[in-house]
């Protein structure tokens, strides 16, 4: 057995800002994917995610149990697969920044929900919306608190641009220019990141009124703006604000960045060779970076690994 394969993420902008109501952009990552499979000699990794699904399901049965009206599953189905050493086969980064929980999820609810709303349908706000909804209380298991938005991403396989957490859509996004000069880019801290924590930093940091002020005036501005930028192909706005981004992080956000790429950050704004900014919750994982000179980031980031995401 081996399902259809599900792809990582990757949130360009609105990470932390889409809980206050900032525009957002995710896009497909196909570099990485997962698919649920079944084998008869199942290595290690195999037997620990089949050891994480069987929780899973018990976490999918009581959502289930107690909002029938939210999503229904295949259970029966489901639990017998599990039992019979079904797993989730990954290539995606866990504590990354791009979307493993949700690629599950989304292999999850294309297998075994009851009336699902599929990729063929005409997607209208309001099913995008209720994807999002039983997308969000499903990875919920995995983070604490989920938007919904990585498994929406991996189900569809689309870019979607989130307005504000009551409106998003399906978007197209520039065509990439792969002789371009002009890049995004992945950064391997080399570190593993938590969610949960990271998401538990921000959210005290919420209660400070000062803090939440920046978020309203700088960090959610100068992210509406890049969304914008990028989507209407302005390059030359994009950079001028994803530096400003790239400050506010830098000055707002340091428990979100691994202590020995600070430097690196600060290096990057005052050089302009390329600018930082948070890919995921932060903590580890991936850093995502923007760069006008391909080449002058390869050269000024020479120590790193770096992954090109989208060239223009």
């Amino acid at each position: 057995m081996k399902g259809p394969l599900f792809y990582s993420k990757i949130l360009l902008f609105g990470e932390y800002g889409i809980i206050r109501d900032s525009k957002g952009l995710s896009i497909p990552y196909n570099f990485y994917n997962g698919a649920l499979k079944k084998e008869d000699n199942p290595s290690a990794e195999a037997i620990a995610s089949n050891e994480s699904l069987k929780r899973f399901v018990s976490y999918l049965e009581t959502l289930q149990n107690e909002q029938p009206q939210l999503v229904t599953f295949d259970v029966n189905t489901l639990k017998t697969d599990v039992e019979t050493g079904m797993y989730f086969d990954s290539s995606i980064p866990q504590g990354y920044g791009v979307g493993s929980s949700g690629a599950l999820v989304a292999a999850i609810y294309d297998k075994y929900a009851q009336n699902k709303i599929t990729v063929l349908e005409n997607l209208t706000r309001e099913k995008l919306l209720q994807l999002k909804n039983i997308f969000s209380q499903m990875e919920s298991f995995f983070h604490g608190k989920s938007s919904g938005l990585d498994p929406l991403n991996s189900y569809l396989s689309i870019p979607i641009l989130i307005n504000s957490k009551d409106n998003i859509e399906a978007t197209g996004i520039p065509t990439q220019s792969l002789d371009g000069k002009g890049a995004v880019f992945l950064l391997d801290s080399g570190i593993v990141g938590e969610t949960a924590p990271m998401v538990n930093i921000f959210m005290e940091n919420l209660k400070d009124k000062g803090f939440r002020a920046m978020l309203k005036n700088q960090f959610v501005k100068h992210t509406d703006a890049c969304v914008e930028n990028f989507l209407g192909g302005d390059m030359k706005s994009l950079f001028e604000n994803t530096k400003k981004l790239s400050k506010v992080v830098l000055n707002n956000f340091k428990p979100m960045i691994p202590e020995q790429f600070h430097g690196i950050w600060q290096r990057g704004i005052d050089t302009n060779d390329y600018y930082l900014k948070l890919c995921g919750s932060g903590g580890g994982g991936y850093i995502l970076g923007f760069t006008e000179d391909l080449e002058k980031a390869k050269k000024a980031l020479k120590d790193y690994k770096l992954e090109v995401v989208y060239q223009f």
